[in-house]
């Protein structure tokens, strides 16, 4: 059953529109994750086992069982392997965006290897898929205050937003001083950027929109979370989660340290339930329709 929050109300004569959230994923296999980058040579990934495959047909048929329509993020590096897949995304009704190529982060990218990227990647979804590229996510939620020149790249390679900040304070990425919802970091004229969610909670921003914070927390905390946006805010959430996430038979990586370890593999094998629950409870779509109807 829908959350109570999510249900239309009547005020008067009239009726509050439900809030759509938008379900994305970052279409990537285990071994290509920032955190393994040190453990796990690129030399090596055509040689390493795939699960994308089978995690995505688990996430489609989720999907489709709920009736919910999602953006994938996808890195051109897997489209070209598995371009039947990508095809199927589009297939069923979701909207196909742009991972990067092979899962650099743009803040390791110099201007002109970070065009050629997002370019490349933008070209060859759109050939496979049949549509147009619309958004990306850069891997690690890696633009922020000292790259926001890639969003200027990002438009002039014809992409209408972008969804790759995050307003949180974290290790490894973060701008915690950007502002929670839609904005647009270089002006009216430049690029549309939709953060990840978060919920602003004494003082500080709380994470709110997936990935491992949606395994580390409990289910119930992460719906509050979500339930705290939609009525007090009054705005979409976006949430985020990966493939690798609904997998917890994929293999195990050696010599990693515990911090890493521990982000990655923990509560693997709640995931797909949560999800389930997530889809019950809140209503969902793409990013397209949500935020860029009305531009």
């Amino acid at each position: 059953m829908l959350d109570r929050a999510n249900q239309p109300e009547l005020t008067g004569t009239s009726v509050i529109p439900v809030i759509r959230n938008a379900m994305t994923i970052d279409v990537e296999d285990y071994f290509q994750v920032s955190a393994f980058a040190e453990h796990i040579s690129r030399d090596s990934w055509s040689s390493l086992p795939c699960r994308v495959e089978r995690n995505i047909d688990c996430i489609l048929s989720l999907l489709s069982a709920s009736g919910v329509k999602a953006t994938f993020f996808t890195l051109g590096w897997i489209a070209e392997r598995y371009p039947e897949m990508v095809k199927r995304i589009v297939r069923e009704g979701h909207e196909l965006a742009s991972h990067g190529y092979g899962h650099l982060r743009a803040s390791d990218q110099t201007r002109a290897e970070f065009q050629d990227d997002v370019s490349r990647s933008k070209a060859l979804l759109e050939s496979i898929g049949g549509q147009a590229v619309l958004g990306y996510r850069a891997p690690s939620f890696s633009i922020g205050t000292n790259n926001l020149w890639a969003l200027d790249v990002l438009l002039d390679a014809g992409y209408k937003y972008s969804s790759s900040i995050y307003p949180i304070k974290h290790d490894h990425y973060g701008m915690p001083d950007a502002p929670r919802f839609s904005f647009y970091p270089n002006g009216q004229d430049g690029l549309l950027e939709l953060p990840i969610t978060t919920v602003r909670f004494m003082q500080r921003n709380l994470p709110a929109g997936g990935g491992g914070y949606f395994r580390l927390f409990p289910y119930p905390l992460s719906r509050w979370l979500l339930n705290r946006v939609n009525r007090q805010d009054k705005q979409p959430g976006i949430f985020y989660f990966h493939p690798w996430e609904v997998d917890p038979e994929q293999p195990r990586q050696q010599g990693i340290g515990m911090k890493t370890r521990f982000r990655h593999y923990v509560n693997l094998t709640r995931t797909e339930n949560r999800l389930k629950a997530l889809t019950r409870d809140f209503h969902w779509d793409r990013m397209d329709r949500i935020f860029l109807a009305n531009t």
